[in-house]
């Protein structure tokens, strides 16, 4: 059977037509997890987290986390020991926002805080740790892999 010019026209546009539909499809299957829902507000104060950072950095050492079986060690620096620390820790997954976990910092009188790693899926995640201590923010950025 031969197909004359009339067949192999429509034979074309239903290919461009599927090709279309099948690209539809995959774009609105697609998902897209943006670092935060209100990003441009929280552009607006980004400056804090710059000047947090600042006074992080000048502190005698880092902020560290460890992992030790089920547990995860976080270690704020020396100068944090003693003090009333209130805060939070975001542990941000860059590939899926669904493995995102928010902690609060509860800090014991060595300047450090445990928590049970089982509670997370393992990957890479960045830890986002702002705190406030007698009224003076800080904010660091610690990377961290689960296991």
């Amino acid at each position: 059977m031969t197909l004359n010019w009339g067949h192999k026209l429509t034979i074309g546009f239903v290919a461009f037509a599927s090709m279309i539909v099948y690209l539809v499809v995959q774009s609105m299957n697609t998902r897209y997890d943006l670092v935060s829902k209100e990003y441009y507000k929280e552009e607006l104060q980004y400056q804090q987290v710059i000047d947090g950072t600042s006074r992080a950095n000048q502190l005698s050492s880092h902020t560290t986390i460890t992992q030790k079986n089920d547990k995860l060690t976080v270690q704020l620096p020396n100068e944090m020991q003693q003090k009333t620390i209130t805060g939070n820790i975001l542990f941000y997954s860059i590939d899926n926002s669904q493995k995102d976990k928010k902690i609060p910092l509860q800090i014991d009188g060595n300047g450090a805080q445990t928590i049970d790693s089982r509670s997370f899926i393992s990957g890479r995640y960045t830890a986002k740790i702002g705190w406030e201590s007698s009224g003076v923010q800080y904010y660091t950025e610690v990377p961290v892999t689960i296991h």
